[in-house]
């Protein structure tokens, strides 16, 4: 195994056009396009599902047992909920984020007749209206209405635009590269992972390393709204490192540097081997590594498991400050947990006894391959 090179120009390239290509959870097809295009140029067969996700496939020197490592494409949004007599809409969101974050965002509607740029607005918006009652108001989606940037006084004008209730609505990501290394912008989460992705089968395609096992890359395309992972796996596939964010913030172990290693989040502990065969490999290439545990945070790892997938999950993430909102990273955490994908991929599968799904009552666990 070696630690390959990764292409900073790339996975920020292609993070970038990833952040400005629309994919809230069931408007993904963009984005769905844009990874194929790029696992396309990189001469890596993929299978898509019925419903958009991209399983790509990376032989390795045995067929079993596969090995996957998965991101999510889809991103937090909101809909339409009804059209209001002020020629304004009432929204509802998609994913879990707080209404804080959505007033003020501007926005792209995408109705029957096409697209209209507007802006998510509190319905006391104005503060020579309102005066104080501006900063009172509570924040609730109850109390946000979509202002699109067409004439629309009523009911009327908004069927004229062709709105229509449950019509998409992205977030503008607004994102900002600096200098130093810090990338703001909203849907890092998981659009960073998804770069990290590419970037890291780029870096093994381009070194032309042999894989030990079969990898099957994995975009999935409704984690925000809880499904994620569930139907994409065949049986075969015996260990997942989902890539995902860490929370930086008070009381928690993530970093913006390095990689975050989940020990356990709210669907309850990670696998115990596969968590510590992943810090095994930080260790021994040099990769800074830390660990956490997540109280309020789900993944594609969940929903693969809740489905009924009898395999190992592990997560590894880079860690995002104020997520879910205005959301930053840095391009450390990013190269790093490209470094772990990278050796991951390359690495002895963690039990080749795996391959066989149950076994002997009283099969003993031995320790991994040692690589090489």
């Amino acid at each position: 195994m070696i630690k390959t090179r990764i292409d900073q120009d790339y996975v920020q390239d292609v993070l970038m056009r990833l952040l400005h290509t629309p994919s809230p959870s069931g408007f993904t097809d963009r984005a769905v396009h844009l990874v194929g295009d790029e696992l396309d140029r990189m001469g890596v067969d993929y299978e898509m599902t019925r419903r958009g996700a991209i399983r790509a496939n990376l032989k390795g020197r045995h067929s079993s047992p596969d090995r996957a490592v998965v991101a999510h494409i889809d991103t937090l949004g909101a809909m339409v909920k009804a059209l209001k007599a002020n020629g304004r809409a009432e929204v509802v969101p998609v994913g879990h984020w707080n209404a804080r974050f959505a007033e003020g965002a501007r926005v792209t509607v995408y109705t029957d007749l096409g697209e209209y740029r507007g802006t998510l607005l509190p319905l006391k918006a104005s503060g020579h209206t309102y005066a104080a009652e501006v900063d009172s108001q509570p924040s609730a989606w109850t109390n946000i209405e979509l202002r699109i940037d067409e004439r629309s006084d009523n009911v009327e004008d908004l069927v004229r635009l062709g709105v229509n209730v449950g019509d998409f609505i992205s977030i503008d990501p607004n994102p900002e590269i600096l200098p130093n290394g810090y990338i703001c912008s909203r849907h890092l989460d998981d659009k960073a992972g998804a770069a990290v992705l590419l970037g890291a089968v780029k870096s093994v395609v381009d070194a032309g390393v042999e894989l030990r096992v079969d990898c099957h890359p994995l975009f999935t395309i409704s984690e925000e709204v809880g499904s994620g992972a569930s139907a994409i796996l065949h049986g075969d596939v015996a260990e997942m490192l989902t890539l995902d964010n860490g929370t930086t913030a008070p009381g928690q172990n993530s970093s913006e540097y390095g990689v975050t290693i989940c020990m356990a989040d709210m669907a309850g502990p990670f696998d115990f081997h596969l968590t510590r065969y992943l810090i095994a490999l930080c260790q021994e290439f040099g990769i800074e590594c830390r660990r956490d545990v997540f109280r309020y945070y789900r993944s594609d790892s969940a929903s693969a498991v809740e489905a009924g997938n009898d395999l190992r999950t592990a997560l590894a993430a880079f860690g995002v400050d104020a997520s879910h909102g205005w959301e930053r990273i840095h391009w450390h955490a990013l190269q790093s947990l490209a470094e772990l994908v990278s050796v991951y991929m390359q690495s002895p599968p963690l039990y080749d006894h795996d391959r066989d799904g149950m076994h002997a009552r009283h099969a003993s666990y031995a320790m991994p391959p040692e690589n090489d």
